[in-house]
């Protein structure tokens, strides 16, 4: 891991955008802008932007800049094999699609309760460990979306893994739900470097309300996105951070902080917290999850998890919320919409919450179709 140069990551998820196309040509500059200024880290995956991630890093960067210039990482997503046999195809694939011979890093992409079993099965692990072997992967690693004691049990079967992905910002830090924090302490008990994902939340923790806006903009410093980033590089084992630029603009903010990065000073953090706590107060589902109603829910409805996903929808209105009430915290004949209303999670509730009518609003928001 010797070639990355700072703790910055160009993730491109979000790149700018023409109509249904790659703006190629601001690319380009953004390409060469971020290895100017002394950042060589580079993310990817077949399915960002349909396939046409690969393409344009092949045409912004694997065919303009000498290899050892840059570090590449690339993903093994599940939809694009079925069997062991599909996966040493797609790997060469990706290699062409991305013009290069061999990847820096190469994922296990998106890991979780829902997926893993498959890579398992279809000895993805074992794959990717024999590419390493022959040269054409220099790392393994997993990216993973899912509860901490899943992390650790990857970890264990798997101690061969290098690195980490992981969604890590200040809004998520504690969210029981994306359980930031916890997975963070898993890669530390386990020693493994930390790649972080969604740093602003997709550009959630950018675009802020007004009165987290005002918070920050009292400080005089610098932007929304500086204080989120800064945020999730500041922690000890934090190999990259990763950031979805998708303007010259954005590249430039990112870098004017991370190129000589300084952690958050006292007063910023207080800010953060500050932040926070406006989140919090957005007329939110008040549970403490005590997961009192959990224990004695005959369908077993993960209900804080639940409330801790509509909170989220409710801040955030974007994709990542549910994400995680289908993949993540729900699972066949436990869905809110499963609820039989036999009343023993209300009966147990410290908070007195109307938990059979909120798990309505819940299956109306994340079960329309």
């Amino acid at each position: 891991m010797e070639k990355i140069k700072k703790n910055f990551g160009f993730g491109c998820m979000r790149l700018p955008m023409q109509g249904e196309d790659v703006d190629i040509e601001q690319t380009k500059q953004m390409v060469d802008t971020f290895l100017a200024q002394g950042f060589n880290y580079f993310d990817t995956a077949h399915g960002y932007i349909q396939g046409k991630s690969e393409l344009a890093l092949k045409e912004c960067l694997t065919s303009r800049h000498n290899r050892e210039d840059y570090i590449l990482t690339n993903k093994l997503s599940e939809g694009y094999f079925k069997t062991q046999a599909d996966i040493r195809p797609f790997f060469q694939s990706q290699l062409e699609a991305c013009g290069v011979d061999y990847f820096d890093f190469y994922l296990m992409h998106s890991q979780g309760s829902t997926n893993y079993q498959h890579f398992k099965d279809c000895r993805a692990y074992e794959t990717a460990f024999e590419l390493k072997a022959e040269g054409k992967v220099r790392h393994v690693g997993i990216s993973f979306h899912d509860r901490a004691e899943v992390l650790d049990q990857i970890l264990t079967e798997y101690p061969q893994v290098e690195v980490v992905q992981i969604q890590f910002n200040y809004l998520d830090y504690d969210d029981i739900a994306v359980q930031s924090r916890k997975c963070y302490e898993v890669c530390r008990k386990r020693d493994k470097p930390v790649l972080v994902m969604e740093p602003v939340k997709g550009g959630s923790l950018v675009n802020l309300p007004d009165d987290a806006k005002k918070i920050f903009d009292d400080l005089h410093g610098g932007s929304p996105a500086s204080y989120a980033i800064r945020f999730a590089a500041g922690f000890p084992g934090m190999m990259m951070v990763l950031s979805g630029m998708s303007s010259l603009e954005q590249m430039k903010d990112n870098l004017s902080y991370m190129k000589d990065f300084q952690p958050l000073n006292d007063a910023e953090m207080a800010a953060v917290h500050q932040v926070v706590e406006v989140f919090r107060k957005m007329n939110l589902i008040p549970c403490t999850v005590c997961r009192y109603c959990v224990e004695g829910c005959p369908r077993h409805i993960a209900i804080p998890d639940l409330f801790a996903i509509m909170n989220t929808k409710s801040i955030h209105h974007d994709w990542n919320a549910d994400y995680y009430y289908e993949d993540v915290h729900t699972k066949p004949g436990s869905r809110a919409s499963d609820c039989i209303r036999c009343g023993k999670c209300e009966r147990i509730c410290p908070q007195h919450l109307p938990i059979r009518t909120l798990l309505q609003d819940v299956a109306k928001e994340f079960e329309k179709k």
